[in-house]
């Protein structure tokens, strides 16, 4: 069944002349003889895989070999053609890519989802290098494990270092719509644990987290960067997992003893924005979201929902496990993957912190600076996007519209410098993903510098962040909250120009 946003976008499309071929998404720029090579073929379908003893029935992303995702090269075109064979409809957006917007993915937006038995065709350059990722933008299925990561190789992947990548997700055996459904009445729910064997289907529900009084946006004379405590994790989550699993059975990656490391992390969570903490190993950050900056040496770095980190580590000499952990932000409850240096020991590793984490917070991101900044320019346009919502009814919306087909999108115009100002006037984090271009992060409340260059930045409670884009790629974009709950009741909207 369609979800309501899907039938609203839907909607839409036909109201904007979006072209809809019956096997491609590509629009007028596929080649689908480009350079004799055939397209690298993704598979969408069900898997298996065991969460905490139990088996579960996921999506994924595959090559026919059953590579996840893809790994190519910057320069190279991105030539994929994408067959459904799942039962129901789907269309995957490539997070961080700057497509032409016929190929972006999105339900509506971009074009039709793409039928069971179906298939679709991709067909446009690489521009820059970089850790990106894939994802469903149909309905719910991201919850579902529809995504995969997306790695472009560039100057920056020396050879002499060995590349991991480390995807985080949040899981539940309750069904997305029915946590949805449980969001949306506002309760605390209390959850027993489905019998080993059952179906997601036949799960009880899911904790949801209180979600305080009526009427909860915050007010709008509210002192920006002096929020109350922030309202996190509103869902109770079965398991959080680093590459399809738990810290019961974790990933071991063996890593030489004294050599290199490219950690790539990815934050492929539906609702659950992590601390990613390294032990006893210094990390040095050089990119994020695929974008270089000045290197931040540290051995804890918080990522958001869709946010990536690229993390160099150098392996000490001596054998040893290394544990790389991200902690569930705002509480105790983590997971993550083992670096196995020579024959050391694998020691099990509880799911359970010995304390609570703190909330996201943007120090880290006032000290990011981009390696290549946008050129310094006056910006022709400027648009304020206050984030707004009501735990009543868990309604969530951008200047108090939910949206729907009926919303006009953002005007702009080709080759301006655009910004745009987020300020939260909720009790809750909103990481807020652009389509189709890339953004600097210039402004956090009131406080203007040239920081990282991202598709996806944190909007804590209370406070105010401002990116600046050049209009660079026109068509019709998407515009939202990652969080694919808030997304889904509302807190999206869409820019378009020519």
């Amino acid at each position: 069944m369609l979800s309501r946003r899907a039938l609203l976008l839907s909607a839409a499309a036909a109201t904007t002349l979006v072209p809809t071929r019956a096997r491609s998404q590509a629009g007028s720029s596929a080649r689908p003889d480009a350079d004799n090579e055939p397209p690298t073929v993704l598979r969408l379908q069900r898997r298996g895989i065991e969460v905490n003893g139990k088996p579960a029935s996921v999506y994924g992303i595959q090559q026919p070999a059953g590579t996840f995702g893809i790994r190519t090269k910057v320069g190279a075109r991105f030539r994929v053609r994408v067959e459904n064979r799942i039962d129901e409809p789907s269309l995957i957006h490539w997070h961080g890519l700057t497509p032409p917007w016929q190929q972006d993915g999105v339900p509506g937006i971009s074009g039709p989802p793409i039928p069971p038995g179906g298939s679709a065709d991709y067909d446009f350059p690489l521009r820059f290098g970089g850790t990106y990722w894939m994802h469903s933008h149909q309905g719910l299925q991201e919850q579902l494990l529809m995504s995969a990561p997306l790695i472009i190789r560039d100057q920056r992947d020396r050879p002499d270092q060995q590349e991991i990548v480390l995807m985080l997700a949040d899981f539940s055996f309750t069904p997305p719509e029915q946590i949805f459904a449980e969001l949306k009445k506002g309760g605390k729910m209390s959850m027993a644990a489905p019998m080993a064997g059952s179906s997601p289907s036949a799960a009880a529900p899911p904790k949801m987290k209180a979600m305080g009084p009526p009427g909860g946006a915050m007010p709008a004379g509210m002192a920006m960067g002096a929020p109350a405590k922030p309202d996190l994790n509103d869902v109770t989550y079965d398991a959080f997992l680093a590459n399809d699993r738990t810290l019961g059975d974790p990933d071991v990656v063996k890593v030489e003893a004294g050599g290199r490391v490219l950690l790539r992390v990815i934050n492929s969570s539906s609702m659950s924005a992590f601390h990613v903490d390294l032990g006893q190993l210094d990390g040095e950050l050089i990119a994020v979201d695929g974008f270089q900056v000045a290197p931040v040496v540290a051995r804890r770095f918080p990522i958001a929902v869709a946010q990536r980190l690229d993390i160099r580590l150098a392996i000490p000499r001596a054998p040893a496990a290394h544990p790389v952990l991200a902690l569930l932000e705002g509480e105790n409850k983590q997971t993550g993957i083992v670096l196995q240096a020579g024959r050391a020991q694998v020691a099990r590793i509880p799911d359970i912190a010995g304390m609570a984490s703190p909330a996201l917070n943007l120090d880290l991101e006032s000290r990011l600076r981009a390696l290549k900044p946008l050129r310094p320019r006056r910006a022709d346009r400027v648009h304020t996007l206050d984030l707004t919502g009501e735990m009543a009814g868990y309604i969530w919306s951008i200047n108090n519209v939910v949206w729907n087909k009926d919303v006009a999108p953002l005007p702009l115009a080709k080759g301006e410098r655009v910004e745009l100002i987020f300020v939260n006037r909720t009790p809750m984090p909103h990481p807020m993903h652009l389509h189709g271009h890339e953004f600097q992060v210039v402004e956090i409340d009131g406080k203007r510098f040239a920081g990282a260059v991202r598709d996806t930045v944190l909007v804590p409670p209370g406070r105010r962040v401002v990116v600046a884009f050049d209009a660079d790629n026109p068509g019709f974009w998407a515009l939202h909250c990652h969080l694919l709950y808030h997304l889904e009741a509302g807190m999206f909207t869409t820019l378009r120009y020519v």
